[in-house]
């Protein structure tokens, strides 16, 4: 049993906010983690003296590391906690991320002993963001999880936003083994931060006041009137029939998979699109490459707080489903438009609009798939989130593939067409389906 005594009666900021603040840095840091290695892809390729196509298998690695432990990650989660799980696993990415620099290219099989590295560091990664939706579950209202995703994902975007100038500056002045470093120091510095203040449930928090634990309580919809732990609930078997059944869980990992194809395609090769493609320094695409991800940043915090307000003055089918739709279509056309032009400052400009219209959904994804499953979230979100990271997977082999045989127009119009499948996929979810009936 929980005490509720001795609780701080208020607070300027609410601890939620403050916490949900912190996992926008580790959100941050993740994706400095899985990012820097297309920064430094043009020099890993001439170390290790490997193509384009190959180079796609070393980023695709990771991602294969990272979908195929989501839903393990799902069930450690559930069983320990995402402070007790997420802490480790961002001490392990660190060291991958060590490991990955310390690869020698003349060592026999060494592109294979990268490529397992990169796995590792997917597997160690993929409770991220399972961590971050099981935590806003029960940390924050239905009506305020749109806004709080926003937040988590707006990491996405600034940590890709930092890395190119950031990882280029180091690179350029130390050499990229060395940036990597830095990037695994920072990981294990956060992590001790977010094992020492984060606490899985605000009931287990000394510092949540008794007003905004009612608050929280009161809008997850489980009003307890002891003080039992949320985690003790949570020993149920996972539903797994009704989760794969779920029609609404079946067009969400298919709306996902199609907006981790179109997301990774700036994760992983936009920066060497603007170098090999459009003919820029690596200084100036270190440059010109922010410019998608600040838009991605800008893009979920949007979309995060125009689906609450949407589902709240209009409905949560408005808010919830008819704005993803409708981002993933916008975005789509701007891809079409943006790979079409001449100018690489225009390019750029469209681009990263079509980057900041798919972030505009991002939020929905996570806040309907809390909502859906409940004290389930943890298990059911990575299991969306396992769909996205296939799609992001296909797309950092199968881009430089297409783009090879065909040119990069066609390989941007493939994700237009991702993108409108995306989109109708959408109009199947109902905001109002429980996992629970």
């Amino acid at each position: 049993m929980i005490q509720q005594e001795g609780r701080l009666s208020s607070r300027r900021l609410p601890i939620r906010y403050l916490l949900v603040l912190w996992v926008l840095v580790l959100s941050t840091i993740a994706f400095l983690d899985r990012t820097n290695i297309s920064i430094a892809g043009v020099q890993i390729a001439k170390e290790f003296r490997i193509d384009n196509s190959r180079l796609g298998w070393i980023f695709s690695a990771f991602l294969v590391g990272y979908a195929s432990f989501q839903s393990p990650g799902g069930g450690l989660i559930r069983r320990f906690g995402q402070r007790r799980v997420l802490s480790p696993c961002m001490v392990l990415w660190g060291v991958f991320t060590v490991l990955t620099a310390l690869v020698p290219p003349n060592m026999r099989g060494a592109v294979w002993v990268l490529f397992l590295v990169r796995v590792a560091l997917g597997a160690s990664s993929s409770v991220m963001y399972p961590s971050a939706n099981q935590f806003v579950e029960r940390w924050f209202p239905f009506y305020e999880r749109g806004k709080a995703n926003g937040i988590v994902f707006g990491g996405g975007g600034l940590g890709s936003a930092i890395t190119p100038p950031l990882l280029t500056s180091l690179i350029l002045l130390y050499g990229w083994h060395d940036a990597f470093w830095f990037c695994a120091i920072v990981s294990v510095l956060a992590a001790a931060v977010w094992f020492v203040v984060a606490r899985d449930a605000p009931e287990q928090h000394p510092w949540v006041s008794s007003e905004e634990f009612a608050m929280i309580a009161a809008g997850r919809g489980d009003v307890q009137s002891g003080a039992a732990s949320g985690l003790e609930e949570r020993k149920a078997s996972v539903p797994w029939r009704r989760i794969f059944s779920s029609k609404e869980v079946l067009a969400l990992m298919g709306s996902y998979f199609t907006y981790g194809y179109i997301s990774w395609l700036f994760f992983s090769w936009f920066y060497i699109y603007l170098a090999q493609v459009r003919g820029l320094s690596l200084k100036t695409s270190a440059v010109y490459s922010i410019f998608p991800f600040i838009s991605m940043t800008v893009g979920s915090l949007v979309g995060g707080v125009s689906s609450d307000w949407l589902a709240h003055h209009w409905s949560a089918r408005v808010g919830r489903c008819y704005l993803p739709a409708f981002a993933l279509l916008l975005t789509g056309i701007l891809l079409a438009v943006g790979s079409t032009v001449e100018s690489a400052v225009a390019a750029t400009a469209v681009l990263a609009c079509g980057a900041g219209s798919l972030y505009l959904s991002q939020s929905c994804f996570w806040s309907v798939t809390a909502d859906f499953a409940g004290e389930f979230a943890g298990v059911v979100s990575s299991t969306v989130n396992m769909s996205c990271q296939i799609g992001a997977a296909v797309t950092a082999s199968l881009t430089p593939l297409i783009a090879a045989h065909f040119g990069w127009e066609t390989s941007f119009l493939t994700a237009t067409l991702l993108a409108v499948l995306g989109a109708s996929a959408w109009l199947v979810v109902n905001p109002h389906a429980r996992l629970a009936g």
